[in-house]
């Protein structure tokens, strides 16, 4: 492998978002990934770009339903009992991060990463020849009953105050969105300014081959230790290959952590195991993505097909998958949506890099100014690619972040 200005470790979604943005300010750049282009969550994500959802997960609503969801193995959060001590840890910095002062602070930071995330999408689209990709069908979030439409309205007024647009629905109004919803759910919220994209993982090869299109190189490498060198940063893979580059990017999702832990941090990255199924094309005549928050998962149209998925596993990264959990919010969607077919799904699973506030890693290394961090984006990876790959470009070429990034900087975990 020639020497690179910059290696950027991992080829998902947040990696080529970044490797694109740092080429375009003439770096040279070369990818590397475990698998290739696209192989981890950025293939199975719902394919939404969700810039109204700016409350974390961390929060004191959802410390009052977890512990009747984690009793429920296939429930919207589960936690498998094999997984459950060493988990403790970032368990214990979650139930902190609940606290109505963090969650107004991690609230406040994702407000701006998002607005700044959204302003920068389009552009990036355009220069990357992947505008026709994106949609803008909006989002129905529908409850079941009105002690459940009423419980969600602290969130819909925190919302309002970032100035994101929604309406509220009865039954009625939200047929004409969306027909077939079952009549059990009687409230809704359409929030018109959500996007999604034609294909998460058509998108992620299609960024593969613009970077590609640009001189850029991806090599097939398990990264397993970053080393400070005179000549910036050398990066060692499993084979005990040795290669140099100025600045590395990390961005290597789930497995972010593992790497960032051989420069002496510890950052407290976890793995929210998602679970989908996905249906053939006409399964379903969806017109909005719905979600159905009380039970933790979306249906979502896509190129590919009619995606059902969603739900939360603490598991890590070593535990089988447990597809019992894709066929429970298949049967469900069944019930909530009649007239969806079914049959002929294929399931998936995959792993989110989530930090215990929800927000991302998006900073230098303490080791070394020439090592950049960009991951732990949780769910919101897609979301948040072209604003991270943005601050990240700054980061490397020596430039102030177009905004202040110190809420994403993983010292804040001690």
């Amino acid at each position: 492998m020639s020497r690179s200005d910059v290696i950027v470790i991992g080829a998902g979604v947040v990696g080529l978002s970044v490797a694109i943005a740092a080429q375009m300010r003439g770096l040279s750049v070369t990818v590397v990934d475990r698998e290739g282009p696209a192989a981890g969550a950025s293939a199975g994500n719902a394919g939404a770009f969700a810039f109204t959802d700016i409350l974390p997960l961390a929060s004191p609503g959802i410390l009052k339903k977890a512990p009747k969801w984690l009793l429920d193995p296939l429930g919207p959060l589960s936690l498998p009992p094999a997984y459950a001590l060493q988990i403790m840890p970032w368990m214990f910095r979650f139930w902190r991060a609940c606290q109505a002062s963090r969650v107004a602070h991690s609230a406040a930071a994702q407000t701006s990463l998002m607005d700044f995330s959204k302003a920068e999408l389009e552009p990036f689209l355009q220069a990357t020849e992947t505008l026709s990709m994106l949609r803008k069908e909006g989002n129905l979030q529908v409850y079941e009953s009105d002690a459940e439409f009423r419980a969600s309205l602290p969130g819909w007024d925190a919302r309002e105050q970032h100035g994101i647009e929604f309406q509220h629905m009865n039954a009625a109004e939200m047929s004409r969105i969306q027909p077939g919803i079952a009549p059990r759910f009687i409230r809704g919220t359409f929030t018109p300014g959500w996007f999604s994209i034609a294909d998460p993982k058509l998108y992620t090869l299609a960024l593969a081959e613009n970077f590609r299109a640009r001189g850029g190189t991806i090599a097939v490498s398990d990264v397993k230790a970053l080393r400070p060198s005179t000549g910036g940063v050398e990066i060692v893979s499993a084979t005990g290959t040795v290669c140099e580059a100025g600045k590395v990017v990390v961005a290597a999702g789930a497995f972010s952590h593992h790497i960032a832990r051989t420069l002496g941090e510890n950052i407290p990255l976890e793995t929210e195991r998602g679970y989908n199924t996905t249906l053939p094309s006409g399964s379903l005549d969806l017109r909005t993505q719905v979600t159905f928050g009380g039970h933790g998962f979306v249906v979502t149209r896509l190129t590919s097909g009619i995606r059902v998925g969603g739900a939360v596993e603490l598991g890590g990264l070593k535990l089988p998958p447990n597809y019992a959990r894709s066929e429970a919010m298949l049967k469900k969607a069944k019930t909530f949506l009649p007239g969806l077919k079914t049959e002929g799904g294929t399931q998936w699973m995959g792993f989110r890099p989530s930090l215990p506030d929800s927000l991302p890693a998006i900073a230098r290394a303490k080791a070394t100014p020439n090592v950049v961090y960009a991951f732990g984006h949780g769910h919101l990876g897609l979301t948040q690619s072209a604003g991270t790959a943005r601050l990240v470009s700054d980061l490397l070429c020596g430039q102030t972040p177009a905004i202040d990034i110190s809420p994403f900087s993983p010292s804040r975990f001690g």
